[in-house]
C-alpha cells in the first residue's frame, strides 16, 4: 500500500508544490488548509498538474478537535507542517498573533502524530541562525537569538519536535530549514500568491514588473555587502519540494540516525537583493522600477547555506538555475494576471 502524508498549509506556496512532488512521487497526499493566506488558485492549478483531484479538508490546526478529528479520519504515515504566518515584518508589529498561531498549530500536530506513531516533517527557516558572522551556515552552527518573533516561532517549533521525538517512543520527526524559495512551477499553473501587499521579494518584484505595483521598495543600501543590499540564499521551489520527498523518504524508510534531525535546504549560493532584480530583467526582459526606502526591521544582513549534509545523508541537491527560476516566477504572474 501507497504510504498517507498529510500537508498541513499545503494549500499555499510551498505545500501546493510539495504536494506535487509528492503524489508524483506515488505518496497518497491529504492537503489541509484554513486558507488564511490563500485561497484555492494553486489546488486548483495542482490538479491540473496531476490529472486529478487531491484529498482537500478546510480546518484550522490551532483547534484541538479539529485537528484530532482530522488524524481519526485518515491513517497518516507522516505529517509535513507548513501551517503558520510567515511574515518577518508583520510578526514583529503582532508579535501574539505569530505566536499563538505558529506555536498552538505545531503542538496539536506534534500531540496527534505521537499518539499514533505518525512522523513529522516540519518547514523550518534560516531565520533560525539570526545574524551570522561567517556564512556559509552548517547545522552545526549555534543559533543565535532571532531577529524577530517569525524567527523565534521557528526556533521554538523545533525545539518542541526536538524534545518530543526525545520523549515519546515512535516519534520521529526533522526539522528542514529553507533559505529564501522563490520561483513556480515549470508549467505556470502553481506559484506564490500572496493576499494583499507582498511581504517577499520575489512576488514584489513580478507584480511591479506587470504593473500591479508602482514601484519596488529595496530595503537598504548601506548593510556591509559588495553592493549594500542584504545577501540571501534563494532556493527554487521545486527543488525545495523534491527536499520534502527525500525527507520523507528518510523518516518512513527507517535510515534515520536518530530521533530527530535538521538539515539545510539552499543553493549554497549567496545573491543580493540588487543582483536578484538585475537577473530577473535579463531573464525576462522587463524593467523593474526601484527605489532605495530605510531598512526594514528583523532582516538579517547576510546568510547562506552550507547544503552538504542534505547532497550526503538526503541525497538531495539544488539544480534549477537562477534564471529559470525567475522566468518561471514571471510566466506564473501572467498566468494569475490573466485569470
Amino acid at each position: 500500500m501507497s504510504k498517507t502524508v498529510l500537508v498541513s498549509g499545503g494549500a499555499g506556496y510551498i505545500g501546493s508544490h510539495v504536494t506535487v512532488e509528492l503524489s508524483q512521487a506515488g505518496y497518497e497526499v491529504v492537503v489541509a488548509d484554513n486558507l488564511s493566506n490563500c485561497d484555492l488558485t494553486c489546488l486548483e492549478g495542482v490538479r491540473k498538474i496531476l490529472g486529478h483531484p487531491v484529498t482537500f479538508k478546510e480546518m484550522d490546526f490551532c483547534t484541538v478537535k479539529a485537528v484530532e478529528d482530522l488524524f481519526d479520519s485518515f491513517r497518516f504515515d507522516a505529517v509535513i507542517h507548513f501551517a503558520a504566518f510567515k511574515a518577518v515584518g508583520e510578526s514583529v508589529s503582532e508579535p501574539l498573533k505569530y505566536y499563538r498561531n505558529n506555536l498552538e498549530s505545531f503542538i496539536n500536530v506534534v500531540e496527534a502524530s505521537r499518539k499514533r506513531g505518525c512522523a513529522v516533517l516540519f518547514s523550518s527557516s534560516a531565520t533560525v541562525y539570526g545574524e551570522v558572522d561567517n556564512p556559509p551556515v552548517t547545522e552545526k552552527n549555534d543559533r543565535q537569538s532571532a531577529t524577530s518573533p517569525y524567527g523565534n516561532t521557528k526556533q521554538m517549533c523545533e525545539d518542541i519536535l526536538r524534545d518530543s521525538a526525545a520523549a515519546y517512543e515512535g516519534l520521529s520527526g526533522i526539522a528542514l530549514r529553507y533559505f529564501n524559495p522563490i520561483g513556480a512551477h515549470p508549467s505556470a499553473l502553481i506559484g506564490e500568491l500572496p493576499r494583499g501587499v507582498p511581504n517577499n521579494l520575489l512576488p514584489y518584484v513580478t507584480q511591479t514588473a506587470a504593473g500591479i505595483r508602482d514601484c519596488l521598495s529595496i530595503f537598504g543600501d548601506d548593510y556591509p555587502t559588495p553592493d549594500g543590499t542584504c545577501l540571501r540564499d534563494y532556493i527554487d521551489v521545486v527543488d525545495l519540494a523534491k527536499a520534502h520527498v527525500c525527507a520523507v523518504g528518510r523518516m518512513l524508510g527507517g535510515k534515520m540516525e536518530s530521533a530527530y534531525e535538521i538539515f539545510n535546504i539552499g543553493t549554497g549560493r549567496p545573491v543580493s537583493v540588487l543582483e536578484l532584480v538585475k537577473t530577473f530583467e535579463e531573464a525576462t526582459g522587463v524593467k523593474v522600477n526601484c527605489r532605495i526606502a530605510p531598512r526594514r526591521p528583523g532582516d538579517v544582513t547576510a546568510i547562506w547555506a552550507d547544503p552538504s549534509l542534505a547532497v550526503e545523508k538526503l541525497g538531495w541537491k539544488a539544480e534549477r538555475p537562477l534564471v529559470e527560476t525567475l522566468r518561471s516566477a514571471w510566466q506564473w504572474q501572467q498566468y494569475v494576471s490573466r485569470k
